[in-house]
């Protein structure tokens, strides 16, 4: 199995003690994606891993699309750093 690069979600926080955050969850959920792609790169008939994937990436659009209405600034510094596209 291939080595998943992890995003550090410590330039990401808002405060020292920040897991929650929309812009944190998106670090993390970002991660997972990576990794279950890889995954699925793999294991084609894996069906209820592609069905996580699909929900993930709904959810971190759905966390996208409040960061960008609510705070434009935080949402482009992570659609740049993380590579995503929109």
């Amino acid at each position: 199995m291939s080595q998943v690069a992890y995003q550090d979600t410590a330039t990401f926080r808002l405060h020292e003690k920040d897991t929650g955050s929309a812009d944190v969850q998106i670090v993390r959920l970002t991660d997972r994606i990576n990794h279950i792609t890889g995954h699925l790169s793999t294991n084609s008939k894996d069906h209820s891993s592609r069905r996580g994937l699909l929900k993930m990436v709904a959810r971190r659009r759905k966390l996208l699309d409040y960061l960008r209405a609510t705070a434009e600034d935080r949402y482009k510094s992570i659609i740049a750093s993380l590579g995503l596209r929109r």
